[in-house]
């Protein structure tokens, strides 16, 4: 019986990624490959207001990023999500904005986002209809395409729903937000008969030319339009996601809710060996202001998706977000880490803490995560229990370095901690320390 394991049967590298920097790997940035390098920053509109979408909450989300100075630190993309459409179908065999929404269209949208300074990403689906029933663009790749660029769009978010039964793929993943796992987060042919093979070339999938379709349609065009795929982690896309788009989710839809945060950041420990500059695992939108997540818990969420270079996607009405939220969106170590233009991997668990290291547990995930930048190594320390437990980071168990001193930084208080040893800190339930370790003091 065939066996496969979330890490495709290879124990990860602890710096995964590192020979993407050195190889300078090549995803498909369409058209001159002038953006895509480092995770894409900006809002989306799904988790803050799902289809009660119309052009204002776009303009005062782009009036927020700017006076709020999100755009200073980075955040670029204002993107809309699903229902921006006519529902009824095509028009003349292209997708009709809603002007009753969008008075002045896409492309009226698109030119007083861009007068902000900001970017405008648009919505649609590799299927016969998007997640909640509006056109979509199977089929119609080139038509979609050519509008998309014509309307100034510079971003596509490209969904996975309604795949037609003639554009299944044969087999299936090993992906357990979708299948049955044994022991470990293993998956099996006794679990799943439908399993591929181990060795099968993903590539050649339904799932690969579907999403590759679009992003040929979109190398055609003359303005720049960047690629992510929503594709939830199927079709093993870490295979094959760097040769057809920017990034690619690595997961079901993420809520509002530590176990949601926590579950995501399980899954993505074990497929970080995909991560590099021009392609990215998306961890999904964030949720930092919504639902019941706590101040500390939103940390930990907020530093471990820009720890493991995920795109850095607001996902709240902004209006409404706290100074406190705010500021932490704008940590200017975690966005320096996430959009570091020398190193290209993310940090990765070093050592697991409540569990064994390698153990597959969506409860007690990986809570030592290191990884190199070009001002030092962020090092990050989770505690995933329901109470205060006290962390060491020992500099000897971190790739990269080793025993001795070195100049320590606390990332949440940018407080200069001196020369130190290692790092003790008592890190409340769900929270997450995190610092930058820095040069080698010399007088030790």
């Amino acid at each position: 019986m065939g066996s496969l394991s979330v890490g495709s049967g290879v124990k990860p590298s602890i710096w995964a990624g590192l020979a993407l920097i050195l190889s300078g790997a090549n995803a498909i940035v369409m058209p001159r490959g002038s953006t895509g390098k480092v995770p894409s920053l900006g809002w989306n509109s799904w988790n803050a207001y799902h289809c009660d979408i119309d052009e204002s909450k776009f303009l005062s989300a782009a009036e927020l990023i700017v006076s709020s100075g999100l755009l200073d630190a980075g955040y670029q993309y204002v993107n809309i999500d699903d229902c921006w459409s006519l529902k009824d179908g095509r028009v003349d065999g292209h997708i009709a904005p809603n002007t009753t929404r969008f008075p002045d269209g896409i492309d009226g949208l698109a030119q007083k986002v861009h007068g902000m300074g900001l970017k405008l990403g648009i919505y649609s689906t590799a299927g016969t209809a998007t997640c909640a029933g509006y056109p979509a663009s199977l089929g119609y790749e080139d038509v979609d395409a050519t509008d998309f660029a014509n309307w100034g769009v510079d971003y596509l978010k490209y969904d996975n729903c309604n795949v037609p039964t003639d554009w299944q793929d044969q087999y299936l993943a090993c992906n357990p937000d979708f299948v049955k796992t044994g022991a470990n987060g293993t998956c099996s042919t006794a679990l799943e008969p439908t399993l591929a093979p181990p060795g099968y070339d993903w590539s050649t999938s339904k799932s690969a030319e579907r999403f590759g379709a679009m992003r040929d349609a979109l190398a055609k065009q003359s303005h720049e339009i960047v690629l992510s795929m929503c594709i939830w982690g199927q079709a093993d896309v870490f295979s094959w996601g760097n040769s057809t788009g920017i990034s690619w989710r690595m997961s079901n839809d993420i809520s509002p809710e530590w176990s949601s945060v926590a579950h995501i950041i399980n899954l993505n420990s074990f497929k970080l060996n995909s991560v590099g500059f021009w392609g990215h695992n998306d961890a999904d939108m964030l949720e930092v202001g919504n639902g019941n997540l706590t101040p500390a818990e939103t940390r930990t969420h907020f530093a471990l998706w820009a720890a493991m270079k995920s795109p850095l996607l607001i996902g709240t009405d902004l209006a409404q977000l706290s100074q406190d939220n705010i500021n932490l969106l704008k940590n200017k170590h975690l966005l320096a880490f996430n959009q570091d233009s020398v190193y290209g991997s993310p940090a990765t668990p070093y050592k697991w803490g409540v569990n064994p290291d390698w153990t597959f547990n969506y409860t007690n995930p990986a809570e030592f995560w290191a990884g190199p930048s070009a001002k030092g190594h962020l090092v990050l320390m989770m505690n995933t229990l329901d109470h205060t437990v006290t962390k060491e980071a020992n500099w000897s168990e971190i790739p990269g370095l080793s025993a001795g001193h070195y100049e320590v930084r606390d990332v949440w208080t940018d407080k200069n901690l001196g020369c130190l040893s290692s790092y003790k800190a008592a890190v409340a339930s769900h929270d997450t320390a995190v610092i930058l370790v820095g040069k080698r003091c010399r007088n030790y």
